[in-house]
């Protein structure tokens, strides 16, 4: 899959007017609903004999137009990982626009007549709730006359499943609560976050559950305070693992969020190692112990049922 990062006004150089099929949306997380308008696409091309591309942003809309903190809001997938994404479902282009105020503010026509037209899209494929500018002047409705024929269009309908609307926020919510088994059910894989193993405190080992503590990239989303049956990539590999996200209350107040990973039958210095996370399973809110024991007994607990969740057939 080819990347191209696209600033506006264009540069002819990577304007490719070929014909192609073209995926519309943010596509944050890339969840079930998202795979659904790619996988539209992709039929679509192969149909026609069109290379598929697809467009999104290289940051949230929301965040230029000031309704979001920046320094607040985090992703699904940053574009490292969304890169990874749709490099899986087999696309062949990604465009990556930078989303400023100038393309923010972009009547539709010229939207349609600049990004589709413009880029050379055949088809444009996109979901029930995609908009190009004002919800009221620029959703799927109005996409056919401010496209004048010049392309064919695709609409996806809302998915759902089991009753869960798919969505990004859904997949938010889900993973504030700690519901990171609905998050992946309508993600349709496990969660994954990356991060940088430092230095932390070193109480674990003298627990004889040693920690891994992770610094998260910037901007990813974690799930919330609890402990989780994970796995974690070192070095190429994925090992069993459990991971705490919380403040380590049982051993004083006022403690800064952590990410600490016990990695099950492991013993190897990786400090300054990049690894990445998979979150299975919520085991457990975090609790103050009254002593070191009782948290000893409770992380002895954690680990068999991470070890039997991990272990279980999956179907």
């Amino acid at each position: 899959m080819e990347v191209i990062h696209l600033s506006y006004p264009f540069q002819a150089t990577k304007i490719d007017l070929r014909p192609k099929v073209m995926a519309l949306g943010f596509f944050d997380g890339v969840h079930r609903g998202h795979q659904a308008v790619i996988k539209t696409a992709l039929a679509a091309g192969q149909a026609a004999g069109l290379p598929v591309a697809v467009m999104t942003f290289d940051k949230y809309p929301g965040i230029v137009f000031q309704k979001v903190d920046a320094a607040d809001f985090t992703y699904l997938s940053t574009l490292e990982r969304k890169i990874e994404l749709m490099a899986g479902l087999g696309v062949d282009y990604l465009y990556v626009v930078d989303f400023t105020s100038q393309v923010g503010h972009l009547t539709p026509q010229d939207f349609v007549d600049q990004f589709l037209v413009g880029l050379g899209v055949h088809v444009a494929v996109a979901g029930f709730d995609y908009t190009y500018g004002p919800k009221t002047i620029a959703d799927m409705a109005h996409l056919p006359a401010y496209a004048k024929d010049r392309f064919e269009i695709i609409e996806v309908p809302q998915q759902q499943l089991l009753a869960h609307k798919i969505s990004s926020s859904a997949i938010r919510d889900a993973l504030a609560s700690g519901q990171v088994e609905t998050a992946n059910h309508l993600l349709g894989y496990v969660y994954q976050t990356s991060g940088i193993v430092v230095h932390g405190e070193a109480r674990g080992r003298t627990l004889g559950y040693p920690t891994a503590n992770i610094r998260t990239t910037h901007g990813e989303r974690l799930p919330g305070v609890g402990i989780y049956t994970t796995e974690i990539l070192v070095q190429g590999r994925w090992y069993p693992s459990m991971t705490s996200i919380g403040r380590n209350v049982t051993f004083g107040a006022d403690h800064p969020l952590t990410v600490e990973c016990n990695i099950f039958d492991f013993d190897q210095d990786i400090y300054g190692e990049t690894v990445k996370l998979r979150w299975h399973h919520y085991l457990r809110g975090e609790v103050k112990f009254t002593g070191a024991a009782g948290l000893v007994a409770q992380l002895q607990k954690d680990a068999q049922q991470s070890r039997a969740f991990l272990a279980a057939p999956k179907g």
